[in-house]
């Protein structure tokens, strides 16, 4: 190790020599001089005296050379490892932040092969007695070591090292070691940080002065450095922003205590805590990174902000999807009464297809809220884009031109219609963000069937294999940096300034591709614009042999008969949804009775125990809910089967319905045909 820390060829100086040889006197003396000492040899006692004399006279000189040296530490010259090797009990060199830069075979065996100074149990006193000895030359410790008590010598070395030995003692001697060493302060230590500081992993600064933040700064830590800058004769308030200094000097001037919350101006994207703490005239100040707690934070906040909206959210849908369906099923009755012909049957109509887009926009106010069931259904790709492009092309402004490409032969895939359009949407609204930050570009749309090989060449590493369909969002904005890409799907990761973006946009696009059995992958240079592609499996409806249809009877193809005969329990909070289903079931033959609530449905239910022959309730209702009604109910309607109507996802309260049978839901809103059709074959199947 001596000869790794000397690297410079030629011969050596005669400081050099001189190290060498009182390095190696004192070395040889400090083996022999016990033997010589128990042997009644005069002669040897003296051979031994004299030659630590010697050792200790060249040590001196050595520190003589370096004093007077042109004010830099000299380098160690001599063989450390030689140096501990010749000592009997375990001893080992260290440095001022208790880095091992030699350990004899003793001290190894104690402590194992770790590179810095072991932290045992008194480890204060410890380093209170390297304070000292840096400041006086030698200092003695207590130290617990291989089960037992020993006592620690600590001796300066040159080259800003320390030589430790441990050696055994009583406990009388360990005990008082220990109160002595208890009562060492910074001021023993002043000429810098202690060896505890300067190894800690928080930033340590020593500053001259009482003043914290004009000072000047006499000596940091490799952790201060790396948090604020390795600014050695700054002053405090230099090193962090003048926000922060002038909050933390009203805080500390009001008697605070700290921390105080700093931002260090080399690194103005990092947050730190501030500590102060004064003896004889100096400030030693700590700095804690506190960035990724503050992340965290942020990150939790915006949860919680999250998590708020999408409840608001899903409360107000769930509560238009009650008015939605008073509305729907108003508009049938009157639609009967006005049929195809009527003067009226045009205005209806119109009022029908309004509330028709009104429920799809409280569908996405769901799907944001994640309370939407999600609605597997058969869609063609071409359709998805031809549909979407409407919307599209109204989220964009005139200096963005959207060109779309999706030709014959596109293939069918099974997946949730809204949340594929949604996913569409977001990356749309991504690729026009990134495009209209250099003044405008292109964005092109397109939709294709891959074989597996393409799907693979261009992105594609998921499972199953086979024919995948596609569909590809590309623009020519200015491109994803590389450190960027790789978290673009984190949540909350977002590159937009401030309160401009919630960093969920693609998180929820991943999500809703993997929902869907896909895969999405990007591909961006930085300057060569940006290219998402979502691959969703092609779906292959199975071929049915069915027996050839009768031929229809000419003329005009009668309606479905939604009629029908039972006794309903029909249980829902809102009266306007209550009253005009009821009415019309009335009107198709079965017989139905009201309650506003779960109490009121439970008394109805006891009085016709037995003869109810099916229970449409609504899930979220004042006093007792869907689920428990059911429960409480059960002996009350037997077998008979129950239908569940809410504006609320099924996963929500599914886990409520464990054990049931029978169980049925509608999502709201609801209109008669529907609601007429399922009681029908509820009925049946009973």
């Amino acid at each position: 190790m001596g000869d790794e820390l000397n690297r410079e060829g030629g011969a050596a100086p005669p400081a050099r020599r001189l190290a060498w040889a009182g390095a190696g006197l004192t070395a040889w003396a400090l083996a022999a001089g016990p033997a010589a000492a128990a042997t009644p040899d005069g002669a040897t006692i003296a051979l031994g005296a004299a030659a630590v004399t010697a050792g200790l006279v060249a040590m001196g000189l050595i520190a003589w050379i370096a004093l007077k040296g042109p004010g830099r530490q000299p380098a160690v010259d001599f063989d450390l490892d030689a140096l501990t090797a010749a000592l009997a009990e375990p001893a080992a060199v260290v440095r001022a932040d208790g880095a091992l830069e030699s350990a004899n075979a003793g001290w190894r065996e104690l402590f194992g092969a770790a590179r810095r100074l072991p932290n045992p149990s008194g480890a204060g006193s410890v380093y209170a007695a390297l304070r000292l000895a840096r400041a006086e030359g030698r200092a003695e410790a207590p130290m617990s070591a291989g089960g037992a008590e020993r006592r620690l010598e600590a001796a300066v070395l040159p080259g800003d090292l320390l030589l430790l030995r441990l050696k055994p003692t009583d406990p009388g001697i360990v005990r008082a070691l220990a109160e002595a060493c208890a009562h060492i302060t910074v001021s023993e230590a002043a000429n810098g940080l202690d060896a505890f500081a300067a190894a800690s992993p928080f930033g340590a600064a020593l500053i001259d002065g009482p003043d914290a933040f004009d000072g000047a700064v006499l000596e940091v830590n490799g952790a201060w450095a790396s948090i604020a800058g390795r600014a050695r004769g700054a002053t405090l308030g230099e090193l962090i922003t003048p926000e922060s200094r002038q909050e933390a000097a009203r805080t500390l001037a009001a008697g605070g205590a700290g921390p105080f919350e700093v931002i260090p101006a080399a690194r103005p994207d990092t947050f730190a805590h501030l500590y102060l703490a004064r003896s004889d005239g100096r400030t030693v100040a700590y700095l804690v990174d506190v960035t990724e707690h503050k992340q965290m934070q942020a990150q939790l906040a915006q949860s919680n902000k999250m998590q708020a909206i999408g409840q608001l959210a899903g409360g107000v849908a769930h509560d238009f999807n009650n008015l939605l369906t008073a509305i729907g099923l108003r508009l049938d009755e009157l639609l009967q009464r006005h049929p195809l012909g009527d003067p009226s049957y045009e205005g209806l109509s119109e009022i029908r297809q309004i509330a028709l887009r009104a429920a799809e926009l409280v569908s996405q106010l769901l799907t944001f809220s994640r309370k939407a069931t999600l609605r597997r259904e058969k869609l063609d790709v071409g359709e998805l884009i031809s549909d979407s492009e409407v919307l599209l092309r109204r989220l964009i402004r005139a200096d963005v031109r959207l060109e779309t490409d999706y030709g014959r032969n596109l293939p069918l895939v099974r997946a949730d219609k809204a949340q594929i359009e949604n996913a569409i949407m977001n990356l749309v609204v991504n690729a026009r963000d990134a495009v209209q930050s250099q003044g405008g570009g292109v964005i092109k749309l397109r939709a294709a069937r891959l074989t597996q090989a393409e799907a693979v060449a261009l992105g594609y590493a998921g499972a199953p294999m086979g024919e995948m369909a596609l569909i590809e969002v590309a623009d020519d904005g200015p491109g994803i940096p590389p450190d960027t890409l790789a978290k673009i799907f984190d949540p909350f990761f977002t590159t937009k300034p401030l309160g401009e973006g919630t960093g969920l946009g693609l998180a929820t696009v991943y999500g809703v591709v993997k929902q869907s059995d896909g895969w999405i992958s990007v591909d961006s240079k930085p300057g060569c614009g940006a290219t998402f592609r979502i691959f969703l499996p092609v779906f292959e409806p199975p071929v049915l042999v069915e027996p050839p249809a009768p031929a229809a009877p000419r003329g005009r193809t009668a309606a479905r008969d939604l009629s029908g005969a039972g006794r309903i329990l029909f249980v829902e909070d809102e009266e306007a949804v209550r009253g005009v289903a009821a009415r019309l079931l009335r009107a198709r033959g079965y017989e139905v009775l009201e309650a506003a609530d779960g109490e009121e449905a439970l008394v109805l239910a006891e009085e016709n125990a037995g003869k109810i022959d099916l229970m449409i309730s609504d899930v979220i209702m004042p006093g007792i809910d869907g689920p428990t009604l059911l429960k409480r109910a059960r002996g009350y309607l037997g077998d008979a089967p129950v239908m569940f109507i809410s504006g609320y996802a099924e996963a929500e309260f599914s886990d409520l319905l464990e054990g049931e049978v029978g169980v049925s839901f509608l999502p709201k809103p609801i209109n008669i045909a529907t609601l007429a059709e399922r009681v029908k074959q509820q009925l049946q199947a009973a």
